[in-house]
C-alpha cells in the first residue's frame, strides 16, 4: 500500500513532465504533453488577464487590452520567472512554445479581421489627406531620429550585431520607433467609443500604414542581413499587389456571402466555414510573404459585406476571439521578454533617452502633421496620444530582430521597456487631451464599466 501510495505521489509530481517517447526519444514531448500543458496553459493566460486587465481598469484607468499585455509580461520571465523560475518553467517549456504561437497568430489576426469589417471606408476617403499626412509624419520624423541617434548606439557593445551595418541598425532602429500598436490600437480604439468616429478610422488607418512600411523596411534590413534581397522584393511586391486586388475586386466578389446572410437572416455555419477559410487564407498569404499574418486579417476585413452579415460575424466570432484567443498573443510576446536586462546606470540612461526620442518623433510629428493638416488642437493631440502606442506590435518586430541576431538581449530588453510604457501612456494622455471633453460634450459615449 505505501509503494502504491509513493507510485502515485510521484506519478502526480511529474505530471507536467514529458511521457514520451514521441519521436524515439526518451524524453522528449509526446502529442499527450502538449495537450496537458495546453489546457493549464489557457486557464492561467485566461485567470491572469482577467485580474491584471480588472486592477489596470479600476486602479489605472486602463483599458482592458493594457492589462492583458501586462499580463503577458508578468507570466514571463521578468516576473513569475524570476521569483518561481521552476514554477514558471513547468507550466511554459519551452517545447509548448509553438502550439502558444499557432494560438496567439490564430487570435491577433482574427480580432483584427474582426476589426477590418468596422473600418469605414467612406470615412477614411473624406480624411484621406489627413490620414497620409499624420501616417507619412508618424514614419518620417522616427526615421530621422533614428539616423541621429544610431552611430552613438552602434558604439554600446551588445546593443546590435557584431558588423551591423549603420545603415541597417538606422533602418530597423527606425521601423521600430516608427512602430503604431495596430492591433492595441484598435482594442483602445473600440474600448474608448472611437470605433466609427472619423478620429478612430484616421488613426487606424494612419496606424496601419505606418506599422506596414515598418514590416517592409524590416524586410529589407533582413535582405540586407543575409536574407537576400528576394524577401524584401517579395514581401513589399505581394503585399502592395494583395491590397489593390482586395480593394479593386473584393468588395464584388464577396458580396455573394453577404445576400445569403440577409437572405436568410442569420449566418448559417457553411457562409461562416467559408468566411473563416478565407480569413485563414489571406492570413497565410501575408505571413507567407514575410509582411505579418494581422495584416492579412485586417486587409480581408476591410473589404467584406457590411450591414447583417457584419454583424452576425461578430457576434458569433468576436466573444471567442477577444476572451480566449487574443489573450495568447500577449503572453507568447511576455514569455520572451527579459527586463532585468537592462541593469546598470548607463543602460537606464540609454533607455531614457530612446524612450523620449520615441516620443517625440512619433507624438510631436503625428500631432503636427494632424495641426497642418486642419485638425483643432483637440483633435490632433488625440490622435498623436493614440499613435504612440507601440504595444505587442514593437514586441513582434523586436523578437524577429533578435532571433534573426540585428539586435542584442540588450537593446531587446530596452525597446521591450519603451513598448510598454509608450502604450500606457496612451490611453491616459488620450483621455486628458480629448477624452473627457467629448464624453462631456456628449461627441463621445461613456466608457463601458466606467465609474
Amino acid at each position: 500500500m505505501r509503494d502504491l501510495w509513493a507510485d502515485t505521489l510521484r506519478a502526480l509530481g511529474d505530471v507536467l513532465g514529458p511521457h514520451g517517447p514521441a519521436v524515439n526519444a526518451a524524453q522528449s514531448f509526446a502529442p499527450g504533453d502538449y495537450s496537458i500543458h495546453f489546457f493549464l496553459q489557457l486557464a492561467i493566460i485566461l485567470l491572469a488577464c482577467r485580474v491584471v486587465g480588472w486592477l489596470g481598469q479600476k486602479l489605472l484607468g486602463q483599458p482592458q487590452v493594457v492589462g492583458e499585455m501586462i499580463a503577458g509580461v508578468v507570466l514571463g520571465p521578468s516576473l513569475l520567472g524570476l521569483a518561481f523560475p521552476d514554477l514558471q518553467a513547468a507550466i511554459f517549456p519551452k517545447e509548448t512554445r509553438s502550439v502558444l504561437y499557432a494560438g496567439a497568430q490564430l487570435g491577433v489576426g482574427m480580432y483584427m479581421f474582426l476589426v477590418g469589417t468596422t473600418l469605414q471606408l467612406d470615412h477614411f476617403r473624406s480624411k484621406g489627406r489627413s490620414a497620409f499626412a499624420v501616417s507619412m509624419a508618424g514614419i518620417l520624423a522616427p526615421f530621422l531620429v533614428a539616423a541621429a541617434i544610431t552611430p552613438a548606439l552602434l558604439r554600446v557593445p551588445g546593443l546590435f550585431a557584431p558588423g551591423l551595418s549603420q545603415s541597417s541598425a538606422t533602418l530597423f532602429l527606425g521601423a521600430c520607433i516608427a512602430l503604431t500598436a495596430f492591433p492595441m490600437l484598435a482594442r483602445i480604439i473600440n474600448e474608448r467609443g472611437l470605433a466609427g468616429t472619423g478620429l478612430g478610422t484616421l488613426s487606424l488607418t494612419a496606424g496601419a500604414f505606418d506599422d506596414a512600411c515598418s514590416w517592409c523596411v524590416l524586410a529589407v534590413v533582413l535582405a540586407t542581413f543575409g536574407g537576400g534581397p528576394g524577401i524584401a522584393v517579395l514581401a513589399i511586391g505581394g503585399g502592395v499587389l494583395y491590397a489593390g486586388f482586395l480593394l479593386v475586386f473584393g468588395r464584388r466578389l464577396l458580396a455573394p456571402l453577404g445576400r445569403l446572410v440577409e437572405a436568410r437572416g442569420e449566418m448559417s455555419s457553411g457562409v461562416l466555414a467559408v468566411t473563416i477559410m478565407l480569413f485563414c487564407l489571406s492570413a497565410f498569404l501575408m505571413d507567407a510573404i514575410g509582411i505579418h499574418a494581422v495584416f492579412g486579417g485586417f486587409l480581408l476585413g476591410a473589404v467584406m459585406p457590411r450591414g447583417l452579415f457584419a454583424q452576425e460575424l461578430k457576434r458569433k466570432v468576436e466573444p471567442l476571439a477577444v476572451v480566449l484567443l487574443l489573450p495568447m498573443f500577449f503572453t507568447y510576446s511576455g514569455l520572451n521578454t527579459r527586463l532585468d536586462m537592462v541593469n546598470s546606470v548607463p543602460l537606464l540612461l540609454i533607455a531614457l533617452g530612446i524612450l523620449v526620442a520615441s516620443i517625440l518623433a512619433k507624438f510631436g510629428a503625428c500631432w503636427a502633421a494632424a495641426r497642418l493638416s486642419g485638425a483643432d488642437n483637440r483633435t490632433a493631440l488625440g490622435i498623436g496620444a493614440l499613435m504612440n502606442a507601440r504595444g505587442l506590435m514593437e514586441l513582434i518586430i523586436i523578437n524577429i530582430g533578435l532571433q534573426k541576431g540585428v539586435i542584442g538581449p540588450t537593446l531587446f530588453s530596452i525597446m521591450v521597456l519603451m513598448a510598454i510604457v509608450t502604450t500606457v501612456m496612451a490611453t491616459p494622455l488620450f483621455e486628458v487631451v480629448y477624452g473627457r471633453k467629448a464624453r462631456a460634450s456628449g461627441e463621445l459615449r461613456a466608457v463601458p464599466g466606467a465609474a
